[in-house]
Formats: C-alpha cells, sequence, structure tokens
C-alpha cells in the first residue's frame, strides 16, 4: 500500500482528503487502488485502547465512509499483536469521579456521557458504508473484539487469540461485543466467551464463525484481507453499500437498544469494590480477589 496520505492515479496531495495526511497517534492510514489500510499502532502496549484511540476512531472512520475515492478498508494491528483492548490504567481519568465513595447522579451522568462517547469509536467502524476487513494476529483482547465485531468480514493467523475479557476486570462489556458477537457466532458461544473471559486460538474462532478464515502468519493474514477488500472495489460501489445496508438494517435496531441499555447499565452499576480489586490487581501485576460487593 501506499505511504501516508498517499493518493490513487490521477489525484494529487492537494486533492486528497484532510484525513489522510492527519498526524494521527493510534493510527496509520494510506489509500491506494479505492482501498483504505487503517493500521492501529498504538500508542499503548500492544495497540492498546487509550485516549487517542477512543477520540480518533470516529472522526476517521467517519472521514473514510465520506471519501468517494474509499470502496473498502483493511483494519490491522502493528507488530505482533491486534489489540491488547482498552488501556485500563489510561483511561483510569475518565473513570475516576465515577469510582469516588461519594459518586452520585453528576458523576454518574458524565460517564453515562463517556460511554456513549467511546461507543461511537466503534460504532463509527460498524456504520462505515466502506465495507471492513479486519486481519487479526496474535492478542485480539476486550475492546479489540468489540471492534473487530463491528468490522464486516474477519480473518485471522495461525497465532490469533481472542477473548472477551471485561468480566475478568468487573466490567460488563459495554462497547459492542454484546450486542454483535450473538449475531455473528450465536448466544450459546457468546455467552460462553463473555461469562467465563476464556481465550480461544484461531482454530476454535474459525470454528463458530468469529472469523472466515485462517492463515499461517500475519503476512498471510495481511494479504488475504487485501485481497478480499480488492475484490470488494472492484463492484459497484453503491451497489456494495446497498448490500450492506440492507444486511444491517434488521440488526441495528437490536444493537442500538443494546448498547443503550449497557450504557445505562454500567453507568449506574460498573463502581463497585470489585472493579476498584481489578484496577489494583493490574497495577500490582497480581490475580484479582473478587468479592461481589
Amino acid at each position: 500500500m501506499g505511504s501516508i496520505g498517499s493518493v490513487t492515479q490521477d489525484k494529487t496531495l492537494t486533492d486528497s482528503p484532510a484525513y489522510r495526511t492527519h498526524p494521527y497517534k493510534a493510527f496509520e492510514v494510506t489509500v491506494a487502488d479505492h482501498v483504505a489500510e487503517v493500521t492501529l499502532i498504538g500508542p499503548s502496549k500492544g495497540n492498546a485502547q487509550g485516549p487517542d484511540f477512543w477520540a480518533e476512531s470516529a472522526p476517521l472512520f467517519e472521514a473514510i465512509d465520506a471519501d468517494p475515492d474509499v470502496r473498502a478498508v483493511v483494519l490491522s494491528g502493528s507488530g505482533k499483536h491486534f489489540s491488547f483492548g482498552l488501556d485500563l490504567p489510561a483511561m483510569m481519568g475518565d473513570f475516576g469521579k465515577v469510582l469516588a465513595p461519594d459518586a452520585k447522579a453528576g458523576p454518574r451522568t458524565e460517564f453515562h456521557h463517556t460511554i456513549k462517547r467511546m461507543q461511537r469509536a466503534i460504532d463509527a467502524v460498524a456504520d462505515c458504508r466502506k465495507p471492513v476487513v479486519a486481519a487479526i494476529s496474535g492478542w485480539c483482547i476486550g475492546g479489540a473484539v468489540d471492534l473487530i465485531s463491528a468490522a464486516d468480514i474477519r480473518v485471522a493467523s495461525a497465532d490469533a487469540k481472542f477473548s472477551v475479557r471485561e468480566v475478568k476486570v468487573a466490567i460488563v462489556a459495554d462497547m459492542g461485543s454484546l450486542a454483535r458477537l450473538p449475531l455473528i457466532i450465536g448466544e450459546g458461544h457468546t455467552r460462553e466467551l463473555a461469562l467465563t473471559g476464556k481465550d480461544i486460538d484461531a482454530a476454535r474462532a474459525e470454528k463458530i464463525g468469529l472469523v472466515s478464515d485462517v492463515y499461517d502468519d500475519k503476512d498471510a493474514t495481511l494479504a488475504a484481507a487485501r485481497g478480499i477488500a480488492a475484490e470488494i472495489a472492484a463492484n459497484a460501489p453503491l451497489v456494495v453499500q446497498g448490500v450492506k445496508d440492507v444486511l444491517d438494517h434488521s440488526r441495528s435496531a437490536r444493537v442500538d437498544d443494546s448498547l443503550r441499555y449497557v450504557a445505562a447499565w454500567n453507568a449506574a452499576f460498573l463502581p463497585s469494590d470489585d472493579l476498584t480489586e481489578a484496577v489494583t490487581a493490574v497495577f500490582e501485576k497480581r490475580p484479582p480477589n473478587f468479592r461481589g460487593q
């Protein structure tokens, strides 16, 4: 693919949309041959989703949606891993007020707005009219599963591992996994993953339909994702967008309702001694000791 800000054929740099040359902190973006390639780059270890990710994702995917030259998107992670998911230590500034012992309506309302804002970062991927193909290697944990569940197509390398791990840190997953995964892998598999927080490998992910295909390594996976995106981009773009819109129509109300409900649920019930214990355990690098309080 081209370098950041690259353009296709008859376009000049000055003609290209501003998002292509924007100095993102959590993403790299290239565009060539009607395909946008979006790469997670951190800046946290393992491309973890810190404040930069949550601030930049929605504007980026909305800009891609509005770019008439883009017909498909490839989404991948830099380095060995797709993403470690939510960067909990980096996000504690957003959680701090609602975790205070005297947090009442004010902090809880503010936290509800924070959840809705963060949900938009994932929704923008799902709502992008240009189909998104996720290429997953290494770890794909928690919020990263939210992210790939918003993609249209997912492929993985043999070393990929997946975990809906929010339950392990005393959080009800609220960024879309509980809304979208049942429509991808079914209720039973979703409940098993979400209630246990267990890890599954690429072979299991393919078996339950979380990913379409598994490839030998990251390079082969990325090549496959690019090939799928190129096939999509070769088709009539407005028809492709129409196909996606029709496929999304029957599930959109269910997903929206689930996201609204979990945002309100977590604004009310997420603050707990168990969440404080989970955060403390992360900083102290030890298993948490949950007490149901």
